[in-house]
């Protein structure tokens, strides 16, 4: 089978398209034929390798321990292993397998069983990969960071992008005020998907204008958290999701009024992504992916990722050009 190979750590051009075994599923395992995967920021990082961080975190020091990357997969069983009793082959899948080895960038993978869940049936395999991990990073912030409940306001900051997109949508969900945070170009992007403000972050600082917010989203950490905490009412959250240092060790110096300051950590969660199937089959979510590339063109994908371009996920995609 084909896939995506890396033996070192460095640019895009280390990523080598390569001919390997095909894996056969052990006990408790199913092989999924992939159809689609995705870029989210930390494939980028694991193929630097840097910060140097990652590599302390068990992800290889000197070198890769994991040489096929990518966590978001989208697929159809293949076959299954002795003892599988949640899937037959022809079964249409969805998963985050970050933690599970990876395995995203190639043409099949053989995973647990207890990873996987049946895909959203109204969508693409390609739109279903752009979902696991960025659709749980939004709830995760929101619902377990942020403790959302229906009749909030919340903002959330870096409203076009991949996880901002789901976030948007998560929040109208949970029957909320939502303001979107972004660039000029994006704000019409960001009121389609259902953004009942929206604020171009170019042009205006939501942090010195009049409106609190009960939940502050940070997905892009531009700001200093003191600032963040103003702009919250009495009680009000502040979830950083992108990496925001002040958050995660210094949060609970920013207390006040009851505001809290908290940073997330993902953990992919298979219960979570059965119940973004829900909101996706019932219309509520839907996933903005901005491009698609074929597998060939992986470095190419990931460069443009890296570009900050994007509105939404970038998708790999395993057809051939």
């Amino acid at each position: 089978m084909r896939a995506v190979v890396y033996e070192k750590f460095g640019p895009p051009e280390v990523l080598q398209i390569t001919e390997i075994e095909k894996p056969s599923p052990k006990q408790g395992e199913v092989l999924v034929k992939i159809h689609a995967s995705s870029i989210n920021f930390g494939d980028r990082m694991l193929v630097l390798g840097k910060p140097f961080l990652i590599r302390l975190m068990g992800y290889g020091l000197l070198s890769p321990k994991y040489r096929i990357l990518g966590g978001d997969i989208a697929g159809t069983v293949e076959a299954v292993g002795e003892s599988v009793s949640k899937f037959k082959p022809g079964d249409m899948v969805y998963a985050d397998i970050g933690n599970a080895g990876f395995g995203g960038y190639a043409e099949y993978v053989s995973v647990s069983e207890d990873v996987l869940t049946l895909k959203p049936s109204n969508v693409s395999f390609e739109a279903a990969a752009a979902v696991p991990q960025a659709a749980a990073v939004a709830l995760q912030g929101l619902r377990d960071r942020g403790e959302i409940e229906s009749g909030q306001k919340v903002l959330i900051n870096g409203a076009s992008g991949a996880i901002g997109t789901f976030a948007v949508q998560i929040a109208k969900a949970y029957d909320t005020e939502v303001t979107g945070v972004c660039s000029t170009q994006n704000m019409e992007l960001v009121s389609s998907i259902g953004a009942d403000h929206v604020i171009d972050y170019k042009k205006e600082d939501f942090t010195k204008g009049e409106n609190k917010y009960d939940i502050i989203l940070d997905i892009v950490a531009n700001l200093s958290i003191s600032d963040y905490m103003n702009a919250l009412n009495p009680n009000g959250r502040y979830v950083a999701v992108a990496f925001n240092p002040s958050a995660l060790f210094l949060g609970s110096l920013y207390s006040k009024n009851g505001k809290k300051a908290a940073a997330l950590s993902h953990t992919p969660r298979v219960e979570d992504l059965a119940y973004l199937r829900e909101l996706i089959e019932a219309g509520k979510v839907k996933p903005v992916v901005d491009k698609i590339f074929p597998l060939d063109d992986i470095g190419e994908a990931m460069r443009y990722h890296e570009s900050g371009a994007p509105n939404g996920k970038v998708v790999i995609t395993m057809e051939a050009e």
